[in-house]
């Protein structure tokens, strides 16, 4: 008789049915609604950049989990997912090489080159986005010396309006908030509803992937301080790929905080970051560049912020040296 195998972990022992590829499908299907908005204002050209960023990203993990000689994991979806996330990060009229070049960047440097699903540093999506706008010099070359043709369809004479967070920045008149908060063509895809993106949102806090702390410190923070600094604040909440990066992008499982103090420091950082930015300095990505600047600063707050583990006591300082202190103290004696 074939001997039972166990494994012996230590406690406590929690039971979950969910998993990568379920947790996956979720936030997949969380962003169908804002999907379908945009798909609706810019028909084929959305449904086209969406299937070149999730195509390079399947094909770029092959590629590089093949060169690293490990087995490709397509199954669990997230090549799918950020593929999916950097093609909402771009407008529907954005060149087709200009998306895979930042998918690419995503999945092969920033997600498998660092080790994988669960040790990359850096939000993946985030961080091809803005990879292709620091080589813009670059790719300005590459775009008038050999990518001089673009694959547009009809229906594309809609995206070249201005978006209203450059409205916004230039201090002109902005659309209706009512249609700008439902449905309006403006910006990246995923700028197109923050009614659907707050409907995903909703779905995701429902299954508990994501908490209220990220969001709410960011969104909080930024409409505070746009208030005390005499902008708009709704505008400043549903303009510029915020909503997608408070509740989404920041609250990414790898590279945001694990305790709750340490997410609400994290979102505030990331609201605080995102007023300079849009205000002081006006670049484009200021959401983009906030998120990833405090990704870089996850480990130090996770640090400062961590829980003490079960049993151990916390130490204090006094004028003798350390001291330790609370119930754990009392029971160590």
């Amino acid at each position: 008789m074939e001997a039972e195998k166990f494994i012996a972990t230590s406690s406590p022992h929690l039971h979950s049915s969910d998993n990568v590829p379920r947790a996956m499908r979720d936030v997949i299907i969380s962003l169908i609604p804002v999907s379908l908005v945009a798909m609706y204002f810019f028909r084929l050209n959305a449904i086209f950049i969406t299937l070149v960023c999730i195509g390079t990203a399947m094909l770029t993990e092959v590629l590089f989990r093949r060169i690293m000689r490990k087995k490709p994991s397509l199954q669990d979806g997230s090549a799918a997912l950020t593929g999916l996330f950097v093609a909402l990060c771009f407008s529907a009229g954005t060149s087709w090489w200009l998306a895979a070049m930042a998918t690419f960047i995503a999945i092969g440097l920033a997600k498998e080159w660092t080790g994988g699903l669960g040790w990359n540093r850096f939000n993946p999506a985030l961080f091809g986005r803005v990879s292709v706008i620091l080589l813009a010099p670059w790719v300005g070359f590459l775009n008038n010396e050999f990518f001089y043709w673009r694959v547009n369809f009809a229906g594309v004479d809609t995206i070249s309006q201005a978006t209203p967070m450059s409205l916004l920045q230039m201090g002109l008149p902005m659309p209706n908030m009512g249609t700008m908060f439902f449905a309006y063509p403006g910006g990246g895809l995923a700028e197109t509803s923050a009614f659907a993106l707050l409907l995903g949102a909703g779905y995701l806090l429902y299954k508990k992937h994501i908490t209220w702390h990220i969001p709410v410190s960011i969104l909080g923070t930024v409409f505070i301080g746009s208030v005390v600094l005499g902008q708009h604040p709704v505008y400043h909440l549903i303009s510029g790929g915020l909503l997608l990066g408070a509740f989404y992008m920041a609250t990414d499982w790898v590279t945001s905080p694990i305790t709750q103090k340490g997410k609400i420091v994290f979102g505030i950082s990331i609201g605080i970051l995102v007023l300079i930015f849009r205000i002081v300095l006006a670049p484009t990505e200021g959401v983009a560049f906030a998120i990833l600047i405090m990704n870089a600063f996850v480990p130090l707050i996770d640090r400062a912020t961590r829980r003490l583990k079960f049993g151990e006591a916390a130490m204090v300082k006094t004028n003798s040296g350390l001291a330790v202190t609370g119930k754990s103290a009392q029971n160590a004696h």
